[in-house]
């Protein structure tokens, strides 16, 4: 089941504290990037953020789930209706994500 605009458009107005969050549409699914880096998507209607200790230490009930086969496995963000816990949350994670990786051309 792929995620719908709707949803994606819910999360991005939840993240509405934070500048510069991007996404892009990828198979369905959307990839959400932070001042440039990768911090997580919603896949399948559902929040996913990396699985970094930061994250971890943030939300330590918070179940890891696959966002697709193949792929490692996430941490779903329950409480995607607290726009101030999401900031802390970015902030917190942002230090610990890699780099973006540079493009070949």
């Amino acid at each position: 089941m792929a995620s719908t605009k709707e949803y994606l458009d819910f999360v991005l107005e939840q993240l509405s504290l934070l500048d510069d969050i991007t996404y892009k549409a990828m198979m369905g699914e959307f990839i959400i990037y932070y001042r440039g880096k990768i911090v997580g998507g919603v896949y399948d209607n559902r929040f996913l953020v990396k699985n970094v200790k930061s994250a971890r230490e943030k939300m330590p009930e918070a179940a890891l789930e696959l966002p697709y086969e193949g792929a490692k496995e996430m941490l779903l963000v329950d409480d995607v209706e607290n726009k101030e816990f999401l900031r802390e949350l970015f902030d917190a994670m942002f230090e610990e994500l890699p780099e973006p990786k540079k493009k070949k051309r």
